[in-house]
């Protein structure tokens, strides 16, 4: 009797044990999910709601921007970074450099041509460029739909009919002359490509943190907006109209 009774003891206390370790896990299992949706449900900058790889279009140009293939990013910034320093450090003038760049490029395939059959190489191989009517006229209907967007907001602008933006292309003008005026614009240009070419990379490595200050200082923007339109905005006898309408 005895020890039928300690091996039912014994069943009983396992039996505890395995649902004592199924609600353990099941606990842990809904924690997870409660992380995960959490983290689903998590605002990112600017109301971004896909990968930033998707948002950059999610080709070998997001590829490239987004470091996933690390020797052919850092080859392309490396001989960007060389081309700058000719131009800015050396003085190397761009009509130079292009002339001087064909001159080796012809001398090379020239050689290599004519040196083929006396060698037992073949000569080089160029590939067939010829540019399509159809990818003409895309390339045409593009810039023909840019340019003319671009004429209509000046229209707009200097028009007068919308003081606000008026203000803020005068403003974003301002600004971007006050850049001009610090930097070259070989300079200005190589620094636009170097912050476009590693800031969505490192956006994506620190993106948790980023959204964070990236919100809170999208809000202290919105409140000193607000300020400004109330204190100075608001007693422009014309924005003053347009709210009251």
């Amino acid at each position: 009797m005895m020890s039928e009774s300690e091996e039912h003891g014994s069943l009983l206390e396992k039996i505890g044990d395995k649902i004592h370790e199924f609600k353990k896990d099941s606990s842990s299992s809904d924690s997870d999910d409660d992380k995960k949706s959490h983290k689903s449900k998590k605002k990112h900058l600017f109301g971004r709601k896909h990968p930033l790889h998707n948002v950059l279009g999610g080709g070998k140009a997001a590829d490239l921007v987004m470091w996933r293939d690390k020797q052919k990013s850092g080859s392309i910034l490396g001989g960007v970074t060389v081309i700058w320093l000719l131009f800015e450090g050396i003085g190397y003038h761009l009509l130079t450099f292009l002339c001087h760049l064909l001159i080796i490029f012809l001398t090379v395939s020239f050689v290599w041509s004519n040196a083929a059959s006396f060698i037992n190489r073949s000569p080089p191989k160029f590939p067939e460029v010829i540019l399509s009517e159809t990818q003409c006229l895309i390339i045409a209907h593009v810039l023909r739909k840019e340019i003319n967007e671009a004429f209509i907001t000046l229209q707009s602008v200097a028009s007068g009919k919308d003081l606000k933006t008026y203000l803020k292309s005068i403003g974003v003008l301002w600004f971007i002359s006050i850049i001009g005026g610090c930097f070259s614009f070989l300079t200005l240009s190589y620094t636009i490509f170097l912050m476009a070419y590693t800031l969505p990379m490192l956006y994506e490595k620190y993106e948790d943190e980023v959204d964070v200050v990236g919100e809170k200082a999208l809000i202290e923007l919105k409140k000193q907006y607000a300020v400004f339109d109330e204190k100075v905005l608001s007693k422009i006898p014309m924005l003053a109209d347009k709210k009251q309408h």
